[in-house]
């Protein structure tokens, strides 16, 4: 394998599949379905999801509610996505653990660095969830943060396109593909990747990240086989 642990940060949206909110049950199961491949292999996956197909801090502000207020309410979204998640991977015949950054003991266990480490090497899938516990920042940075933690190979954030582009691929027919491309250069080309308080922290502590296509049925297993899918970002 290319990578033994990693981190996987998916979209909330991306667990709307075709419909207009909420989720999914084919997305659900086509998720499950390919990270049941990789742990297979021998791979450890932690998960972090936004939130974002139920509710946005950023939303609720735009229509005049208190910014902490809204927050707390997307990391409950997050929370929500987390259990779907946990119950496809275990449908699919996974062992999971839930931990989140906010206590809610009948439904998950607190977010213990040590214990989530020790559910990886035992092979289970470790979805973290609520983000950091804290407003004003994203699940970017909770994924972020998480994957230092718990001493990730890499971040793998999966999305509806196969790599990082010059532009948006679904604007602009033109856009070209990054194979690899620096942290210095995706600030100098302004791309958006992270935002930017998960993409500092990344760089600053040497994690590599991967943007590939999720949606794509094997390309997850190739990634982790083989690693040559999507965009990687180093510091090299």
């Amino acid at each position: 394998m290319k990578y033994k642990r990693v981190l996987l940060k998916l979209s909330g949206e991306a667990l709307m599949g075709d419909l207009q909110y909420g989720i999914d049950p084919n997305m659900l199961k086509q998720y499950a379905e390919q990270i049941k491949e990789v742990v297979d292999l021998g791979c450890e996956v932690a998960i972090v999801i936004g939130g974002g197909n139920i509710f946005r801090g950023v939303q609720g502000v735009a229509s005049g509610m208190d910014r902490v207020q809204g927050d707390y309410m997307g990391m409950l979204a997050t929370v929500i996505n987390s259990m779907a998640l946990q119950g496809a991977l275990e449908e699919a015949g996974l062992i999971t653990r839930l931990q989140t950054a906010i206590r809610m003991e009948q439904i998950a266990e607190p977010f213990i660095k040590r214990k989530a480490t020790r559910h990886l090497e035992k092979g289970r899938v470790v979805i973290f969830g609520a983000g950091t516990g804290n407003p004003y920042f994203t699940t970017d940075t909770a994924a972020v943060l998480r994957a230092i933690e718990v001493n990730a190979d890499v971040i793998l954030k999966g999305t509806r396109v196969d790599g990082i582009y010059t532009a948006d691929p679904e604007k602009d027919p033109e856009a070209q593909k990054f194979d690899t491309i620096s942290y210095q250069e995706v600030y100098d080309k302004n791309l958006k990747v992270m935002d930017m308080t998960a993409f500092t922290l990344s760089e600053e502590n040497n994690l590599p990240i991967i943007v590939f296509d999720m949606n794509t049925k094997g390309n997850l297993k190739a990634l982790i086989e083989e690693g040559n899918v999507g965009t990687l970002v180093t510091n090299n």
